[in-house]
């Protein structure tokens, strides 16, 4: 129990900036500057079993790949804003709606002062509101309708960072799983170009 209390939380930093720096991965871009923009959160598993995923190969072939059968993971809790380019992000062993509320904690200091940030989100049970999800007074959530994954821009996110960063690895310890999510994480909000081109969608937008 003391080793899982430990490892409950971290948050994805770039591991070249001060102490004194905001979580998310961004230099000073606030995750939400002006009133009422809207962004997009979710959660991703990553662990032993691994993601298989499409590769470069010569046609007719089957490349092998490495599989393993052990079954640690660890969760990306993570949201963007694409008007921004600038995401937030907390790697925890389990999901529930405890675990969802510290998440939402870290996304509500990345808004800023003046702001009130809408987290478009499913439908799963961890994001209903209630007694034991706690959603910060600068932040609402958006639930999408049922079955329409394509509707929030952060599955995208999910499909990138499998496809190129965490697929076909294996690690031994689930200390290796959240570094390697931290690092795939900040890696990709560290490109605000690849950030817009893929969270951007021109029919899903705040007008003010």
């Amino acid at each position: 129990m003391a080793r899982r209390r430990k490892l409950l939380k971290k948050l994805c930093r770039p591991r070249s900036r001060g102490p004194a720096a905001g979580g998310g991965g961004q230099d000073d871009r606030d995750l939400v500057p002006e009133p009422a923009p809207a962004k997009a959160g979710d959660e991703a598993r990553v662990g032993q079993q691994g993601t298989l995923t499409y590769l470069w190969a010569p046609r007719g072939s089957r490349p092998a790949a490495v599989r393993d059968n052990r079954h640690a993971s660890a969760y990306i809790f993570g949201a963007i804003c694409p008007s921004r380019a600038a995401g937030a992000a907390i790697i925890m062993p389990w999901v529930s709606s405890e675990a969802m509320s510290i998440p939402l904690a870290e996304i509500g200091k990345q808004v800023g002062a003046d702001a009130h940030a809408v987290l478009v989100c499913d439908g799963a049970g961890w994001h209903q509101t209630g007694e034991r999800l706690t959603v910060p007074a600068n932040l609402s959530l958006l639930r999408l309708p049922p079955y329409a994954p394509e509707l929030n821009p952060i599955e995208n996110v999910w499909e990138y960072l499998r496809g190129n960063q965490l697929s076909m690895r294996v690690w031994d310890r689930y200390e290796d799983i959240v570094d390697a999510c931290c690092d795939a994480w900040n890696g990709f909000v560290g490109d605000v170009a690849r950030v817009a081109s893929i969270t951007t969608r021109d029919w899903a937008s705040v007008k003010t």
